[in-house]
């Protein structure tokens, strides 16, 4: 029999949210990500942050659901989308395409995040044309010891309805005057709750939060990503969660996603910063020991893809194909990037920015 379901709260809740420890916590995350937008800004191409890093964000969001694999072959699918990839780095790869569909759309619409752009993030994850829940018999599990722990809304015009009043919630700011960084919070819990899609539920409720950060001004583009926080405090997600639901106790849940996006936020300061020297040290490098093909497109190329290939230069500098390999090879000789094989085709990497993501903190 399935468990009784959480009567899902209106928007807002009606409890005591904004406490005097909850708004300690948002005004020290507001500092670090108004830090983090300011810093960003200084980055020549801003692409350079939005690719490497969804794709960072993609691997980790994954990893929440279990969805394991590793940072080499998230890069390899990346750069050639049409070779045989494991299951689990194509699902990191259509978390990136269904990150940046939203983002896209979010653009477009003007920052209205629609209930049509969230199905069409979910759709690209899953490779699906289906929406919404219709039928019932959802119900959330212990991954251990398998007991349900969480039922949904059961009915499809139930979860349309509190689709609709949470998609009204995010998009009309004159709904509460609550504190945005709150207020996402309450959204990624309310989406949560609500468990609209069959799957993927958790991967999109965190796209969710980036974007909402975006539509908010709190960041300009999508670099902040809280899945790194949430994977080393997976167990601690999942309790507040369900907390909330048993006790009707929002303030631990505020404080973890507060804390979440303040360390967060701290933690891509640092690898901006790393990003930034790093890119300086090469350009010296360029410069001095490759001034006939330095331009700072071919720098941004380099750190926009740190695992590049012939096309992308021919692309992005307007050179031709052969002159694009000639430049390559020159700097893999010069020590600048490693050159590898995949079958017929060639690819070179930027080690020294694979292994800055690889050195963010993982405890």
């Amino acid at each position: 029999m399935l468990k009784p379901t959480y009567t899902i709260p209106p928007l807002p809740p009606h409890a005591d949210l904004e406490t005097v420890v909850v708004l300690r916590e948002a005004a020290r995350a507001h500092r670090y990500l108004a830090e983090l937008k300011g810093r960003a800004g200084t980055i020549p191409n801003q692409g350079i942050l939005i690719d490497t890093l969804s794709l960072q964000e993609a691997k980790a969001s994954s990893e929440i659901e279990n969805i394991v694999t590793t940072q080499d072959e998230v890069f390899q699918t990346s750069l050639f989308p049409d070779h045989p990839a494991s299951p689990a780095a194509k699902e990191v790869s259509l978390y990136r395409d269904a990150l940046r569909c939203g983002f896209d759309t979010l653009h477009e619409q003007q920052g209205i995040l629609s209930n049509n752009a969230i199905i069409a993030m979910f759709r690209i994850l899953k490779r699906t044309d289906s929406g919404f829940r219709t039928m019932p018999g959802t119900a959330l599990k212990n991954e251990t010891s398998g007991d349900i722990v969480y039922v949904p809304p059961q009915r499809g015009d139930d979860v349309i309805r509190q689709m609709t009043a949470l998609e009204r919630f995010i998009n009309d700011d004159a709904v509460s005057e609550l504190d945005p960084l709150i207020k996402m919070a309450i959204i990624h819990h309310q989406f949560e709750s609500i468990h609209p899609f069959p799957d993927g539920n958790g991967r999109i409720g965190r796209i969710i939060n980036v974007l909402y950060l975006t539509r908010q001004g709190l960041i300009d583009t999508p670099i902040l990503y809280l899945s790194r926080f949430i994977t080393r405090n997976k167990a601690a997600y999942y309790a507040l969660l369900q907390s909330v639901r048993d006790t009707g106790d929002w303030e631990p849940w505020l404080l973890y996603m507060l804390r979440a996006v303040g360390e967060t936020a701290i933690e891509t300061l640092a690898l901006i910063e790393g990003v930034k020297r790093l890119m300086a040290e090469y350009k010296h490098r360029l410069r001095t020991q490759h001034a006939r093909i330095y331009s700072q497109d071919l720098l941004n190329n380099l750190f926009r893809h740190p695992y590049t290939r012939i096309e992308y230069v021919h692309k992005d500098l307007g050179v031709t194909r052969q002159t694009a390999a000639k430049h390559l090879d020159q700097l893999a000789e010069g020590g600048l990037l490693v050159k590898h094989q995949s079958g017929r085709n060639n690819y070179y990497i930027n080690a020294p920015l694979v292994e800055l993501f690889a050195e963010r903190p993982s405890s």
